[in-house]
């Protein structure tokens, strides 16, 4: 019998089929690899476990994402960071716990392909396991504490701080607008993300209130075709502050207007209310409001820090002046239009140190859409005819600054007189 020979180093046809075979399943199996490490990952339910000397924090999870923790000060919170979760449950869910070390934690989307859970603090408390874990019911995810000494917990944040600074997320570039001469409105639906601001008694959250306004303001303005519009945020994401005002100025914004609502205990309280910039509060309400608003970085877990607001030549003050003279004009401008809603606090126009005000160069008001906390307010901030309506007249009040700030412009007349201007 005739025999093949072979060649050194070629191997027998057998051996070559085989691997031929094998190398074709291990190209089908690595699509599903592959898929199985993108896999999206949800939280199902959350709970806290009181054991007698720590707390545990646990959510149900679809998968096993890798975790980070540590604690950071002014106040007392647990900063815990994930791959981007989507977390299934109600997004009140953790605001009164009850525990006696975490007074109430919250969760959602930090920045694009990231999420975070932040626990505020009843007490100091030191971590003793963050992680995700394989368990009999499936995967979770374990926030294990225990008591400690205010000592103790300032030392470890100073260490976290000295080893890995905190840095505000990371954001995507906003889309690069075409060249026109048509005015930039800059529209900011407050808070987002983890931050849901206030919250009704029935579920509704503040964050997605004000994004479906912003949303029909934005499509209200364009139908006039007399100005671009530029939405802070488009989906259920966190912001910082200063981010919101970097967008407004880079954008070279002629009106900023950031969309809110506010919850108090006096649920007989209602109406819209606009507020602009100034050093000083007009009124104890104001005050409340603007030191609530900004805080709003701490809700996602940033630190807190004073605003640093550039410092001004006489050019830079007269800019100032004249931006928050147009602020004031525009506010009065959109109550006299929101009249004809009907829906007005019996104090509609107000004045506080607002940080996501203070742009020195793009006139800002922050319009208050009502209160969770009223019913009647709540029956019109959740219904999309009054919605409707009210986009229109808010549309109506831009039009107008709009149309006569390029009055001005084609013929220069004296700007708003010293005495309208705050001083």
């Amino acid at each position: 019998m005739r025999r093949t020979a072979l060649r050194a180093g070629t191997p027998p046809p057998f051996i070559a089929m085989a691997a031929a075979l094998l190398a074709a399943l291990g190209a089908l199996a690595w699509p599903a690899a592959a898929e199985e490490q993108q896999k999206e990952i949800s939280a199902l339910t959350a709970r806290i476990e009181a054991l007698p000397d720590r707390s545990r924090l646990l959510f149900d999870l679809t998968g096993l994402p890798p975790v980070t923790a540590h604690p950071v000060a002014n106040p007392p919170r647990i900063i815990v960071d994930l791959p981007e979760v989507l977390f299934r449950m109600e997004a009140n869910a953790g605001l009164s716990p009850g525990d006696k070390l975490i007074k109430s934690y919250r969760y959602g989307i930090f920045a694009p392909g990231r999420s975070r859970v932040v626990i505020d603090l009843a007490a100091p408390a030191k971590i003793l396991k963050a992680d995700s874990e394989a368990a009999a019911g499936g995967p979770r995810l374990v926030i294990e504490l225990a008591p400690t000494s205010a000592g103790h917990f300032a030392a470890t944040v100073a260490e976290q701080a000295r080893l890995q600074p905190a840095e505000p997320p990371k954001l995507p570039a906003t889309a690069a607008q075409a060249p026109t001469d048509k005015p930039m409105v800059v529209i900011d639906p407050g808070h987002g993300g983890l931050d849901m601001g206030a919250t009704g008694k029935h579920g509704e959250m503040e964050k997605d209130v004000v994004l479906e306004f912003a949303r029909a303001l934005r499509d209200k303005i364009q139908e006039t075709g007399r100005a671009r519009v530029l939405l802070t945020r488009d989906h259920d994401m966190f912001l910082p502050l200063a981010e919101r005002v970097r967008i407004a100025r880079e954008n070279n914004a002629t009106l900023f207007v950031s969309i809110h609502a506010d919850t108090l205990a006096a649920s007989r309280v209602e109406g819209a209310t606009v507020y602009t910039v100034s050093e000083r509060a007009s009124d104890a309400e104001a005050a409340r409001m603007a030191e609530k608003e900004n805080l709003a970085d701490q809700a996602a877990g940033l630190e807190s820090k004073a605003d640093a607001e550039e410092v001004g030549d006489i050019l830079f003050e007269l800019t100032r002046r004249e931006t928050r003279a147009y602020s004031r004009q525009f506010s009065h401008s959109l109550i006299s239009f929101w009249r004809e809603v009907g829906a007005l606090n019996k104090n509609p126009s107000r004045s506080a140190g607002f940080v996501v005000l203070k742009a020195f160069d793009v006139p800002s008001v922050l319009l208050e859409l009502g209160y969770l906390s009223s019913e009647k307010d709540l029956s019109r901030l959740t219904s999309q005819d009054w919605r409707e309506r009210a986009a229109q007249k808010t549309a109506e009040a831009v039009d107008a600054f709009i149309s006569a700030r390029s009055r001005e412009a084609r013929a220069p007349a004296e700007a708003p007189s010293s005495a309208t201007r705050p001083q």
